[in-house]
């Protein structure tokens, strides 16, 4: 739902096509916690401030560059307290071709409740429990322009950990992983050469991405360690991981029919998951001036004894209200029941809104209920919570 705002401080023209703009924005951020914690040394309010600079500029007739970092000074969890190069990206246009290089942010994908199929970048799971936030990935890509679509060869030469909350934050289990102590299937670990590719075409109605993947999972296994003193940690387990993707958005009217599947192969395992749904969209619902948007998606996934795998077997209902007024209001609600358990089940409202040109307030809030102790819900069942965000953008 995260749509920001890009105001120029500084914009100048050194020919008719080159330019330079300097942007970004200042947030401020409270997390309250509605109940007690589940685990020591947690506690129930968590305030942060957060700085995401972005400077871009074209380089020559067909270059262009682009650099944006994030940091973030978290009052109570020392691991959420970090900073990184979301982007330093150069690009070259050819007629046919586009080639870009350094560290780069790419998205894949077209369903609402989980990204199946967007493996490029890792999760910045400190950021948020929806896992939409993104570390910078240092890349090459090479791009092949179709009439209506692209043919993209990535390569990655250097892996990104996943972030985890530490000891006192919350969104964790009765341990924190030890992210300093991480584990590798690969001899080359965190040096690793990763590669994908990915066919992307519009054909028609239909928005059609096909892609393959193989590299280091950025999704760890975790595996109980315990040292020569007897201590227990938790630490994540990167394996090598082949996997092949389809997503697929097919507009028909005023409905949208979704879908992302991926098929992978690890050390431990091979496996399936999907994700298809609908959203259908009622214009001016209701006489109001609103648009309002009804959500479905079924998750299914067979890796269902994996702590940070959501949605095995799982129904999400949602709805989506725009209310087209100048501050661009949206709201974004949405229920995702286990068909498995009947007490597992979580729900998020998301909503924002321009306050003026410069300053935005967001809120959302998550839940969340388990009483499954095999259940991805059951480490983080009282750490439902409300988070209030107020962004200046310059």
């Amino acid at each position: 739902m995260r749509k920001p705002i890009s105001l120029a401080l500084m914009y100048f023209a050194f020919s008719s096509s080159a330019y330079a703009e300097f942007s970004g924005n200042i947030s401020l951020q409270q997390r309250v916690f509605l109940e007690d914690a589940a685990y020591a040394h947690q506690t129930n309010s968590q305030a942060s401030i957060a700085f995401e600079p972005r400077f871009e500029s074209s380089l020559g007739d067909n270059g262009f560059f682009a650099i944006e970092g994030f940091a973030r000074a978290d009052q109570r969890d020392d691991e959420r307290t970090h900073f990184d190069i979301r982007e330093a990206i150069y690009a070259h246009y050819f007629d046919s071709w586009e080639i870009r290089a350094g560290i780069g942010k790419v998205f894949w994908g077209q369903t609402e409740s989980l990204h199946l199929v967007d493996i490029i970048n890792q999760t910045d799971f400190i950021e948020s429990i929806d896992g939409e936030d993104k570390l910078g990935q240092p890349m090459l890509d090479v791009r092949y322009l179709l009439d209506t679509g692209t043919i993209t060869l990535y390569v990655m030469p250097y892996f990104r950990e996943r972030t985890f909350p530490g000891q006192d934050g919350r969104l964790r289990g009765v341990l924190p992983i030890d992210v300093d102590n991480a584990v590798y299937e690969s001899d080359n670990e965190d040096t690793n050469v990763d590669f994908a590719l990915r066919w992307q075409q519009t054909l028609g109605n239909l928005e059609l991405g096909v892609a393959y993947f193989d590299g280091t999972s950025r999704l760890p296994e975790v595996v109980v360690n315990i040292d020569e003193q007897g201590q227990v940690s938790l630490l994540p387990k990167y394996n090598l991981l082949q996997q092949g993707s389809i997503d697929a958005l097919y507009v028909h009217g005023s409905w949208l029919l979704k879908l992302e599947a991926i098929h992978g192969s690890t050390l431990v395992e091979d496996f399936t998951a999907y994700v298809a749904g609908f959203e259908h969209t009622l214009v001016n619902f209701a006489q109001s001036g609103y648009d309002l948007g009804v959500l479905m998606e079924y998750q299914f996934d067979e890796r269902d004894t994996d702590p940070l795998v959501f949605g095995q077997n799982d129904l999400m209902v949602g709805a989506r209200l725009q209310l087209n007024d100048f501050s661009g209001s949206e709201f974004l609600f949405g229920f995702v029941q286990d068909l498995d358990e009947s007490s597992s089940y979580s729900a998020f409202i998301e909503a924002s809104t321009r306050l003026n040109q410069q300053w935005r307030l967001e809120v959302n809030a998550y839940f969340f209920s388990s009483d499954d102790p095999m259940d991805s819900n059951f480490a983080i069942r009282r750490d439902d919570h409300v988070s209030l965000q107020l962004e200046y953008f310059f």
